[in-house]
């Protein structure tokens, strides 16, 4: 019997792209999989969208509602707490799964029993048009390859749930709010966990050219403090903690030149 897949999604104020990606779910050509959508304290009709839904499949989709904004980390932890999947997949609510995600995920850490986690390729996209693919810097992303490379697109992962309650899930401290997953991968890869990436692109993200605008100086200045901290324990080589440092200096780089090194890490 094929094992049970649970999707964790926070959802904030995405009403006009949150039925595509619930579509997207319902849609996977894997069947043994559970929805759990928690609702950070939208104050638009995401609500009562992913209702309607729960309504529609009760025993596929469970929801929560968080009373106060709690933001992503803390979001992602409730949906955890109620999970009951062997693995556990990422979705955010303005993106989309390829309908064939969850079975060639599943079938990867099937068959090479000895990795925790699987991440996937992107296709870039506009909401209608695909811009073109994302690709991880690197397939079998070491902890001597964290601060200077992304090793996995979080969004994308599948990764055992056993692994991820070991690892105590996401962290609640306010100095990882926006960066939740690069603190993850540090405890990810000091833990002795392994994971790797497909080429294949199996997850659509959307992109509007303006993520780099909505990105505060706090967002990289968490980015860095993560990075310093997670280089201690790592325990990397001095030269991490420079690289960490340099991350702030981003912020200051216009937006212009941050959406062409963006693009042109973008394959057609």
């Amino acid at each position: 019997m094929s094992k049970k897949v649970s999707i964790i999604m926070g959802i904030y104020n995405c009403s006009e792209t949150l039925e595509e990606a619930i579509q997207s779910i319902i849609n996977q050509s894997y069947k043994n999989w559970e929805l759990i959508m928690c609702d950070d304290a939208s104050v638009d009709s995401t609500y009562e969208i992913a209702k309607k839904y729960k309504l529609m499949y009760p025993e596929k989709i469970k929801l929560l509602k968080n009373e106060k904004n709690l933001t992503l980390g803390p979001t992602l932890n409730r949906c955890l707490n109620v999970a009951e999947g062997f693995y556990i997949a990422r979705q955010d609510a303005d993106d989309k799964s390829h309908f064939q995600r969850l079975e060639k995920q599943v079938a990867e850490l099937e068959k090479n029993l000895g990795y925790d986690l699987v991440g996937t390729s992107m296709f870039s996209y506009d909401g209608q048009n695909i811009l073109g693919i994302r690709k991880p810097s690197i397939l079998n992303p070491l902890k001597t390859d964290l601060i200077k490379n992304i090793p996995f697109f979080h969004a994308t992962i599948l990764i055992k749930r056993s692994v991820l309650k070991e690892l105590k899930g996401y962290s609640l401290k306010k100095n990882r709010r926006r960066v939740e997953d690069i603190d993850l991968w540090f405890k990810f890869f000091t833990n002795g966990y392994k994971g790797y990436n497909l080429e294949e692109a199996l997850y659509y993200v959307r992109e509007d050219g303006n993520q780099y605008k909505r990105r505060v100086f706090k967002n990289y200045l968490n980015s860095t403090i993560t990075c310093i901290q997670g280089t201690t324990l790592a325990k990397l080589p001095a030269k991490y903690y420079l690289y960490s440092i340099l991350i702030i200096l981003k912020y200051f780089v216009p937006v212009y030149f941050k959406r062409k090194y963006h693009e042109k890490n973008r394959e057609a």
